[in-house]
């Protein structure tokens, strides 16, 4: 039996080529019949990426968005279909156009799947047309703008300062970053510091996260991930009974584990950074979209290159 659960993450295509390939020859060149020379293009190498994994970490579909704003390449493996990853794959990608102010995402949509993209809001236009051998139709979809989205959710165009000095002011800037959070939380820290994370309020907040939304990915980077297993216990326990939210890697590379800070970020373009994690001196904004991106571009950049993290895996609370 598969187990039900999945998640959604961005994907890199040199670092996930291989799982990225395999879903796509399994789907569109053996069952579709697509020859592999019109599969594999330029934009593969400078596109975004996502992939979906089951609880186990298998690939079991993925998606695209080109510098063009075009979505494709979309795929789930057959034992899959149906089970809500296509749509959590296209909600990622419309973010990610979004996230790049993309104002309209187009696609060459194969023509059974006309139904799945008007689900989301596409619209088709045009004649069907032949491409790789399938019918197709052009479909497209208007992206609101990030400002004009939050207008009717009380949310000016300027955020609230956020700024500590001290362990209870950290944990105030920390709490109203996650509370903006809507499908993605990215944590980088040096041990999960005990004083902020294995705090009541700190656990409540990410397990009321956790819950809140069956798309919700929190994401850690932990560069002392053994000390972290040792002081954060609670968090961790709360990450093993919510496997399919909480994610742990480590980075490995000297250029990224020379970061002396820490910083948490919200898809709903918050952000709060200690320049040196060993101090509680700190700033950032409720909603800074511009300097949530570059967080965001490093946090992902950094993820791509660094490895799961055993210890948490591992530990028995």
């Amino acid at each position: 039996m598969i187990p039900a659960e999945f998640y959604v993450e961005p994907a890199n295509w040199s670092a996930d080529m291989a799982d990225l390939r395999a879903i796509r020859n399994d789907v569109f060149v053996v069952e579709q019949a697509v020859p592999e020379d019109e599969e594999w293009d330029e934009f593969d190498a400078v596109s975004q990426h996502v992939i979906a994994r089951d609880s186990r970490g298998l690939p079991v579909g993925t998606g695209r968005l080109t510098p063009q704003g075009t979505l494709g390449r979309m795929a789930v493996v057959r034992d899959w279909r149906g089970r809500g990853v296509g749509e959590a794959m296209l909600r990622v990608l419309l973010e990610m156009a979004r996230d790049r102010h993309f104002r309209q995402v187009r696609i060459h949509a194969q023509s059974h799947a006309l139904r799945f993209y008007e689900r989301a809001g596409f619209v088709a236009h045009g004649e069907e047309f032949l491409e790789c051998g399938i019918l197709h139709r052009h479909m497209d979809i208007e992206i609101e703008p990030l400002e004009a989205r939050d207008q009717g959710k009380t949310r000016s165009s300027q955020g609230d300062l956020l700024e500590s000095t001290d362990r209870e002011s950290t944990r105030a800037a920390m709490l109203a970053v996650i509370a903006t959070a809507r499908r993605e939380l990215c944590v980088f820290t040096r041990d999960l510091d005990a004083d902020i994370f294995d705090h009541a309020d700190m656990l409540e907040a990410f397990r009321q996260l956790a819950i809140s939304d069956p798309l919700m990915r929190i994401r850690f980077l932990v560069l002392e991930p053994l000390r972290a297993a040792t002081d954060a216990n609670r968090l961790l326990g709360l990450s093993h009974r919510l496997t399919s939210v909480f994610a742990f890697r480590t980075p490995v590379e000297d250029v990224d584990r020379q970061y002396a800070g820490s910083f948490v970020i919200s898809d709903r373009g918050a952000w709060f950074e200690r320049t040196l994690a060993s101090r509680f001196e700190g700033e950032g904004n409720s909603y800074g979209p511009g300097r949530r991106a570059q967080f965001h571009d490093r946090f992902n950049a950094v993820w791509e290159r660094s490895e799961e993290c055993a210890e948490m895996r591992r530990l028995e609370i």
